[in-house]
């Protein structure tokens, strides 16, 4: 059995040596675009800021309709009885001629009238009407317009932001989550390595060749490592859950890993872009837009209003209706704001002070993008110096312990100095394991930092609607 471990680990071990010298090819996990691809389709938050991608698009929509006509149903009815009248003689009037009328034709044809005492408030009258109302000249309309159109561009790019903020998530919770495999990997090989240990002293012990002493020290390095093991797989099960939680997955799903793409050192993206496709950057550039906009707007103010109506309708007593009652009624209504107490003038230095707000929030990002650019690839570099280090320390620690180990078997080297060249072996291992996930890292805040990875949908493991 430990000749079979032995060999296993020797084969590891010469892949990883091939692995620090590989050609610096990029190497893309299809394993992990699947992950990223599920990501954008599930993640909770990436919704979230879609929803207000939408809200931008629909309030475009609402800005859009202000240009059409709107149509509305009025309609009043009143009852009333009391309050102010005006007194017509009607009886007056008539009643004298009435009368001689009657004693002319010898008859009662014409009846006697009373006064009339009619109620100025309407009784029993309704007015119904179907208006049709048209906006001819309004500049805030315009602008109100071009305002949401670069609100809409400004929200796709915070999706972008987020998207590219989730990939460098995705992709560290995998890494680490690798590292945290690895660890137990290089955990239990030790424990192998102590196991054997352990049957060699048991074995001198019975034969009188060496004391307790080595045994005892074998048995609390086993204690100590399997302590370890479980720190490691607790580890491993937080990266899983956190990893399945940026997917928006159950947290005790398994995780697939595409080890090869993880070992294999990848090509160090293009830099000559520089910040350039970053879209904090855009977000701010269309802030400048939205507030150029806006001061337009204020001083466009001056502009008089056009509205334009058509009344069709009827309206009379007891809910009759005939061609007395219908009626069509048409106009038009200008507001010219001549005098507001300076209103305008103060909203539009207020857009001005805005705008100058916004220009310096963007060249104080462009410094600090570019400082953070600057220091991703410095990190890059030292991981990249790292991971050929912990490669070459492997292989000289794995060639430690084999002479050592042949060196105690012979009785020349003391029990601590071969545990001594096994802690070796196994911090070799975990710091092997930690520059591979921190090389991959460190790519993966160099690409957020450069904005390089393509997220539009045209990537073949994106999910398609």
């Amino acid at each position: 059995m430990y000749t079979l471990f032995k060999r296993k680990k020797l084969l590891w071990f010469g892949a990883l040596l091939v692995l620090g010298n590989n050609v610096w090819a990029q190497h893309q996990s299809p394993t992990l675009e699947h992950y990223i691809a599920t990501a954008f389709a599930q993640n909770e938050g990436l919704k979230q800021q879609q929803f207000n991608l939408d809200k931008s698009l629909y309030a475009l929509k609402e800005a859009q309709s202000m240009f059409l006509p709107t149509v509305s149903m009025i309609g009043a009815y009143t009852k009333a009885g009391g309050g102010r009248t005006i007194d017509v003689p009607v009886g007056d009037l008539v009643n004298p001629i009435y009368t001689a009328l009657n004693e002319l034709t010898s008859s009662t044809r014409y009846p006697q009238l009373q006064n009339q005492s009619v109620l100025l408030n309407p009784d029993n009258f309704y007015d119904v009407k179907m208006r049709t109302s048209l906006s001819l000249v309004n500049a805030e309309i315009h602008y109100n317009k071009l305002i949401k159109q670069q609100l809409i561009s400004s929200q796709q790019a915070a999706v972008n932001v987020y998207k590219r903020t989730l990939v460098k998530d995705i992709k560290t919770a995998y890494y680490r989550y690798f590292q945290a495999l690895k660890s137990i990997e290089v955990y239990q090989s030790a424990l192998l390595l102590i196991a054997e240990n352990i049957r060699e002293n048991e074995s001198l012990l019975r034969n009188g060749v060496r004391n307790g002493t080595a045994l005892l020290r074998a048995r609390t390095e086993q204690q100590k490592t399997t302590s370890l093991l479980v720190q490691a797989r607790h580890t491993s099960y937080n990266a899983r859950d956190y990893f399945n939680f940026l997917l928006n997955r159950p947290l005790k799903d398994s995780i697939l890993l595409d080890s090869t793409s993880i070992t294999t050192v990848v090509a160090l993206p293009n830099t000559d872009a520089g910040t350039s496709r970053r879209e904090e950057l855009q977000q701010l550039q269309t802030l400048k837009k939205v507030h150029t906009l806006d001061y337009k707007m204020q001083k466009a103010g001056i502009i008089p209003k056009l509205n334009t109506f058509v009344d069709l309708g009827s309206q009379g007593f007891d809910f009759n209706v005939n061609d007395k009652t219908r009626y069509y009624l048409f106009g038009l209504n200008l507001q010219w704001d001549i005098f507001t107490g300076g209103q305008r003038k103060y909203k539009a230095a207020q857009s001005r002070a805005s705008l100058n707000a916004t220009t310096a929030q963007l060249d104080q990002t462009q410094q600090s993008l570019q400082l953070q650019l600057n220091q991703s690839y410095n990190n890059y570099e030292s991981a990249k110096a790292d991971f050929k280090s912990t490669v070459a320390q492997l292989a000289l620690a794995k060639k430690y312990y084999k002479d050592q180990l042949k060196a105690y078997r012979a009785g020349q080297l003391l029990f601590l100095e071969l545990v001594d060249a096994q802690n070796e072996l196994t911090g070799a291992g975990l710091q092997l394991a930690a520059a591979q996930a921190g090389l991959q890292i460190a790519l993966a805040e160099l690409e957020r930092e450069q904005a390089s990875y393509p997220i539009d949908q045209t990537n073949p493991y994106y999910p398609q609607h």
